[in-house]
């Protein structure tokens, strides 16, 4: 092992197999008994030494020479489009000398990864931030949407590059706080990294960019893979998306939504909703609150969590069951009912959305439910637990009066709420 180094390209036989890659760092500091290499598939492998017989160097590792910076000139009868870069795989590289994915965030980059770009629009890049989007504060939705902000009128459409784990919240966020934009926002996330030869970010970003170049649309929405296949990307509601597959490429699906149109690597744009540039003023209104908890109930729930949630938040949005069941209807669970009553007299807000995602909660159907309505739970419609929450925070940071906010709570907006789905 002393003759390979990492970034070499070695072949290593074991007892029982041969392997070809990449030898990459070991992800802890510590010593490890493993050697990783990256397939060819782009996937890592971890292989025990203990029955490694033979590593050979096939290739050794050199480091690239930087390219002299490439002067794009502008053409002037293609849109300009600013790429925002927060963070994930979207616009990122491996680093084989580190083994690490690495931030890509310059137009030069961003071109060398996804050339076809340069064809479709005049590209311009900035950094944001660059982080996992598991670790996104509202204050990061801030500096996204402050940026949005500053250059909306210098650009026809902007793309906001964003981890997928976390992009539907933002998304949310973004349509809330960007009320009546004038132009497109798109935000845009890979679920594969780039050294894999089934990545969707290049086609993601192409999509995008092409929706941005022939649509009329302003507004936040969500462009993502509509199918596993490099077919044609999905522009969803920025209220209505959801990650619902960990891998797959098409696992941003429209929630009690259909998307807003389909669109493929050639600008080809299939609407399945009616597209209209709203006139309306636009309004930006970019505080969230921290005073807002999310409760996902189960069986067997203890009443601490209730007590908890109500002691230390303004307003908590419940994740129920089915209709937007809680359990507060037994002797056993009348202390999480008691606990909401008490909570709900003093001012706070209770949303109930449910964990069926599909469907809208209702308060009339069951006396139970009827018994939370009663002491003043809002029923949250079709919203998804995550759009709620993110509604209940952007509400209390930008108005005082709680009423008011209950009344915004469980009004449409900027299409979280679908008055068309079935009950």
């Amino acid at each position: 092992m002393a003759k390979a180094n990492i970034g070499d390209r070695v072949k290593i036989t074991t007892k029982d197999d041969v392997f070809e890659g990449i030898l990459m760092p070991h992800p802890t500091l510590s010593k490890s008994n493993t050697t990783i290499i990256k397939m060819y598939t782009g996937y890592n492998a971890g292989i025990d030494n203990k029955i490694i017989k033979k590593v050979e160097v096939l290739d050794k590792y050199t480091t690239p020479k930087e390219k002299k910076a490439e002067k794009f000139k502008e053409n002037k009868k293609l849109p300009k489009i600013l790429v925002l870069h927060t963070g994930g795989t979207i616009a990122s590289k491996v680093d084989y000398a580190t083994g690490g994915v690495i931030a890509k965030f310059s137009a030069k980059d961003l071109i060398e990864l996804v050339p076809e770009l340069k064809n479709i629009a005049n590209i311009k890049t900035e950094l944001v931030s660059n982080m996992m989007s598991e670790d996104i504060k509202f204050t990061d939705y801030t500096k996204i949407i402050n940026a949005i902000k500053k250059n909306k009128e210098k650009f026809d459409g902007i793309i906001v590059g964003h981890g997928t784990d976390t992009l539907a919240y933002t998304s949310a966020g973004l349509a809330f706080a960007l009320q009546n934009i004038e132009i497109p926002v798109l935000l845009v996330g890979s679920q594969r990294s780039p050294d894999r030869g089934s990545s969707d970010a290049a086609m993601n970003l192409i999509c995008a960019a092409q929706f941005i170049k022939n649509s009329k649309y302003n507004g936040v929405a969500v462009c993502m893979h509509h199918t596993t296949e490099d077919d044609v990307c999905a522009i969803i509601n920025g209220t209505k998306a959801r990650k619902m597959h960990t891998s797959r490429r098409d696992a941003f699906k429209a929630i009690n939504d259909t998307p807003i149109a389909l669109v493929d690597k050639k600008g080809k744009i299939e609407y399945l909703k009616e597209v209209k540039k709203t006139k309306d003023k636009f309004a930006c209104k970019n505080k969230f609150s921290d005073n807002v908890g999310l409760l996902k109930v189960h069986p067997n729930i203890d009443n601490k969590l209730f007590e908890f949630m109500c002691k230390n938040y303004k307003a908590i949005v419940i994740e129920g069951t089915g209709l937007g069941h809680a359990p507060t209807n037994t002797k056993d669970n009348e202390k999480n009912y008691q606990t909401l009553i008490k909570f709900i007299k003093k001012g706070g807000i209770v949303a109930i959305t449910s964990q069926c995602l599909y469907g809208r909660v209702h308060p009339d159907v069951y006396t139970n439910l009827r018994r939370l309505s009663s002491i003043g739970c809002v029923f949250c419609e079709d919203m998804i637990p995550e759009t709620a929450y993110i509604k209940l925070c952007w509400l209390f940071g930008n108005y005082k009066n709680k009423e008011e906010v209950k009344r915004l709570l469980s009004t449409n907006l900027v299409g979280e709420i679908n008055k068309r789905i079935l009950e």
